[in-house]
């Protein structure tokens, strides 16, 4: 039986990279915030999207992605009805990508919001990634050329690293990328050694 191993870590801890590192170590890997985005181009869940949120966010028939996270990341109760049309699509996706990989003792499912979706539920093991706030905040601002304010609000709308850490069964510190990908390997050791003694 394929087990399960969610990959989370706050926004710029670096977690993307982590599960690029796993794949390159023959780990099949699920990036939720891509397949996400893929998603939201589908007519089905454009639909809904536009039915909750009007056409305004809409720039003749493409979403508007930076006019959505602004409305979503500054009213909790919009995120969570984004997050009821998106979260039960990507599942279903989830779910089809694992057919394909039953022959893999592990999969890494890599979410951003593993623990606010429900989703750690569906895991079998959960990984967090940590980094100090300040490098967050920097590498955030450089990838998505935003600023600090915005990249703050989206940090507070997820759950903080002491909240992740106290429900995961391994972290990894991401202060520096080598000895996180140590960190990796290491924790892949284990999870071998668990699954031939089971």
């Amino acid at each position: 039986m394929t087990k399960i191993i969610g990959l989370t870590g706050g926004i710029g801890s670096g977690k993307t990279t982590i599960a690029n590192y796993f794949s390159t170590l023959g780990i099949p890997v699920y990036i939720a915030d891509d397949e996400a985005k893929k998603l939201m181009e589908s007519s089905e869940v454009k639909d809904s999207i536009k039915e909750k949120f009007g056409e305004s966010i809409f720039d003749n028939t493409i979403l508007n992605r930076a006019k959505l996270a602004e409305i979503v990341f500054a009213d909790s109760e919009k995120l969570d009805q984004l997050n009821a049309i998106v979260h039960p699509a990507v599942r279903n996706h989830f779910e089809k990508w694992l057919l394909n990989h039953k022959a893999s003792p592990f999969v890494i499912y890599e979410a951003a919001i593993l623990f606010e979706s429900g989703n750690y539920k569906n895991c079998d093991y959960i990984i967090t990634v940590t980094a100090p706030l300040e490098s967050r905040i920097q590498r955030v601002i450089e990838r998505d050329k935003t600023n600090r304010e915005q990249v703050l609000k989206r940090i507070n709308a997820q759950w903080n690293d002491e909240q992740r850490i106290s429900k995961s069964n391994f972290i990894i510190d991401n202060r520096n990328i080598e000895t996180a990908k140590l960190k990796a390997e290491e924790i892949l050791k284990i999870l071998n050694i668990q699954q031939n003694e089971g």
